[in-house]
This record gives structure tokens, C-alpha cells and sequence, in this order.
């Protein structure tokens, strides 16, 4: 498929999205996932019962490719046990669409990360699972490139004075409680924060916390690693290493907080 083309199913998806709303209730678990590279945000609502999806709806802010992979996915979900709707993958919705424009397989085909994200939320609601710690290595955290070199030009292994991130782009990469603590404080200082994770879910840390990660402005990016710290005198992007997809991409920030 050229990377322009879309197939007519998912133009179709994409003018008629199907199962587009929320849903509320006891038996509702909800995710939510963005990319910050494109800006596509998007929210899965499930409705649970007899440990199948009764009911799905989804909201969507992004590009044609976004809409159509959210319609899809909750068409292949409805009806599916739990366990059954995790194993769905990103390719499997771009299959059933027909193919998806390559450069649109990394960042909007998100789908099925936030339908996981949905059922994680609803089995964390009812004590059938706890967030557990996901890393991409053992013992010592990996050397990133650039690091020790950016180190007060833009890259900060402590933040006590949040005061000079204002209005900045600010990426806190994920090493536990205190650094996405940090994160939700950033947010009184500027719209523009960006936490990066391993794992599917946020390295050992309580529920609350996670929850109000997720329900805030910060943008979350799931399995994914920081490989480089990119500029001239100071911080100007950095390289990061999409662990789902083994792709790797570049993301424009003023300041990248790794807590040591």
C-alpha cells in the first residue's frame, strides 16, 4: 500500500466510526493512550458482564487513520472475553482494515493499546490485577546517550524547583513513584508533559497514583525506551525506541527529568 492510500474500509470507519460516545457504571473500565509525536489522544470505554464486553464506545481526537483503528477495534472487541480482547494487536486491526498506510502503523494505530488499557483499568477496579513493575533491562538502568553530556543543558536527574520548566516541553521518563509525582506537579506549571514507560502499565507504583496520571493533560508513552539526548549547546530532541513496534522515532523537548 502507498503511504498515502487508505483502503475503503477504513475510509468507511473513518466517515461512519461506529460505537462512538462513553459509557459509566460499576461494571465500566475505561483507557486512554496519545501519541505526542502526532497528537492523536484517544479513550475506550468497556461494559463488562459475565467477564465478556457487553458494550464499547470510544472518543477520538486525531487524524482519519485514528477514528477508523478506534472504530474497528471496538467492533472486533464487542462480544470478546477479556482475556480474548487482550491478545488483540495492533496488526490485527490494521488487517481487518485492509492495511494501513505505513507511516500511519506507528502513530495512530493505538487502538488496541488503549482497549487494553480499558480492560487493565476495569480487572485494577476489581482487585483482578496489580500494577506491576515492567523493564526493559535488569540490575542498572541503561546508559542513554547524551546524557551526562546534556546534563544541566536541559537534562535533570533531580527536579525540587519546578518553577523553570514553565510553559517548556518536559519528558520525565518513568523510574517510579517519585518521578510521575513529579510529572503531575509539572502540570501546574506547564500544559506540555510527557511521561515515557517500558512497560504496558506504569513501573511499581500504587493505583491512585497511576489513575491520576492517566485522567490529567500528561501524555503518555507506553513501551517505549530513550535512546539519545540530541542537540547543539543544549537539550533540543531526543531519540526514542518504540519497543512494540522496534521502530525508532525523534521528539522535540526543552528538558528531560531521569531521576537517579
Amino acid at each position: 500500500m502507498k503511504s498515502t492510500q487508505y483502503s475503503e474500509k477504513v475510509l468507511d470507519h473513518f466517515r461512519n466510526p461506529r460505537n462512538v460516545g462513553t459509557l459509566e457504571g460499576d461494571n465500566v473500565g475505561w483507557g486512554e493512550v496519545g501519541n505526542p509525536v502526532c497528537g492523536d489522544l484517544m479513550k475506550m470505554y468497556i461494559q463488562v458482564e459475565d467477564d465478556k464486553i457487553a458494550d464499547i464506545k470510544f472518543q477520538t481526537f486525531g487524524c482519519g487513520s485514528a477514528i477508523a483503528t478506534s472504530s474497528m477495534i471496538t467492533e472486533m472487541a464487542k462480544g470478546k472475553t477479556l482475556d480474548e480482547a487482550l491478545k488483540i494487536t495492533r496488526q490485527d486491526v490494521a488487517d481487518e482494515l485492509e492495511g494501513l498506510p505505513p507511516i500511519k502503523m506507528h502513530c495512530s494505530n493505538l487502538a488496541a493499546d488503549a482497549l487494553h488499557e480499558a480492560i487493565n483499568n476495569y480487572k485494577t477496579q476489581k482487585g483482578e490485577t496489580t500494577l506491576k513493575v515492567i523493564r526493559t533491562t535488569t540490575g542498572e538502568e541503561k546508559e542513554i546517550s547524551g546524557e551526562k553530556e546534556f546534563l544541566g543543558k536541559g537534562v535533570y536527574h533531580a527536579a525540587d524547583d519546578l518553577s523553570p520548566f514553565a510553559d517548556k516541553r518536559v519528558m520525565v521518563v518513568d523510574r517510579g513513584k517519585r518521578s510521575l509525582e513529579i510529572a503531575l506537579e509539572l502540570t501546574k506549571h506547564t500544559g506540555r508533559v510527557v511521561v515515557m514507560t517500558p512497560g504496558k502499565t506504569f513501573s511499581s507504583v500504587d493505583a491512585g497514583l497511576a489513575q491520576n496520571i492517566k485522567q490529567s493533560d500528561i501524555k503518555i508513552i507506553y513501551e517505549s525506551e530513550l535512546l539519545e539526548i540530541r542537540g547543539s549547546d543544549e537539550l533540543e530532541k531526543v531519540l526514542v525506541h518504540d519497543l512494540n513496534e522496534d521502530e525508532e522515532y525523534e521528539l522535540f523537548v526543552d528538558a528531560v527529568i531521569i531521576l537517579k
